[in-house]
């Protein structure tokens, strides 16, 4: 059995890409699970995590991106199409030796001018779902990272997924947008037939020290429209936001940080499998 699961939140800098990334890393390395990374936004920064700037240019150059997918679907004008997105997949794209079992399918800049393209088209939000099912077997968990908005290409994300999790910072205004989420993500599932689950909320950049991060952890636990926090907290810390840099660190631990930043990220990895297997049931 497949999972698949969106990372998601409206608001920007909230270390969910980074997130996305260091899950898949540790799912791969120290739980040898099979990953596969899909980068909808066109910030391409999960891509330039795990491709590389360099890498990322000949494949974006050579139209080997997501946007080739959805190029297609704006011209197919609402026919049926085919596209084999085996032919876009990076197949084991972590710097890390250990790390042999994350795919990506790399995003590109040019999805910001297909929006309004794609969405003109058929069947606009289940253009991604029909070119993944093909390779679904081949993974243990698909994780989408989505763009800070809920246009068509996110769209195309969330009717993917079975799940979706939301990192965010615990203040204000990252936290502000947790309910509209939920509620038009509840919307979206209704429409299309099937539940999309909320695993829960994953706290990034935690300064303990703060009495707003603590306050706000407080509340989220409290907050019954949230399934859980998850009980992992990401720690600011220099050693995690240098690990989007693409480069050989070597080990896990080196890469994000020997001070309890790769224990924590490794736990989250392990409490995000356990939930995962029990809100959408076992393989």
């Amino acid at each position: 059995m497949t999972y698949v699961v969106a990372t998601i939140n409206l608001k920007g800098g909230v270390g969910k890409t980074t997130t996305t990334a260091a899950l898949a890393e540790m799912m791969s390395g120290e739980f040898g699970q099979r990953v596969l990374l899909v980068d909808l936004d066109p910030q391409t920064n999960l891509t330039m995590m795990m491709i590389g700037e360099r890498r990322w240019g000949e494949l974006d150059a050579r139209n080997l991106t997501l946007a080739s997918l959805f190029e297609r679907a704006a011209s197919a004008a609402g026919s049926d199409f085919h596209f084999d997105i085996s032919t876009i997949i990076e197949r084991a794209v972590s710097p890390l030796r250990k790390v042999s079992t994350v795919d990506l399918v790399p995003s590109s800049l040019r999805l910001i001018g297909l929006q309004e393209k794609i969405g003109a088209s058929g069947d606009a939000t289940g253009v991604l779902l029909r070119a993944l099912k093909p390779v679904l077997d081949q993974y243990d968990y698909i994780l989408i990272d989505c763009p800070p908005n809920l246009e068509t290409i996110t769209l195309n994300g969330l009717r993917c997924s079975d799940a979706y999790i939301i990192p965010t910072i615990p203040d204000v205004m990252s936290t502000y947008g947790i309910g509209p989420v939920q509620q038009r993500i509840a919307q979206f599932g209704e429409r299309w037939g099937k539940p999309i689950v909320e695993l829960g909320v994953v706290v990034t950049k935690y300064r303990k020290a703060s009495t707003v991060h603590r306050n706000t952890v407080e509340d989220l636990n409290r907050r019954r429209d949230i399934a859980m926090v998850f009980p992992s907290f990401i720690p600011e810390a220099n050693q995690i936001a240098a690990a989007a840099e693409y480069t050989d660190f070597g080990t896990l631990r080196n890469k994000y940080g020997a001070e309890g930043q790769f224990t924590a990220l490794r736990d989250l990895a392990q409490d995000f499998m356990a939930t995962t297997k029990v809100r959408l049931g076992w393989a």
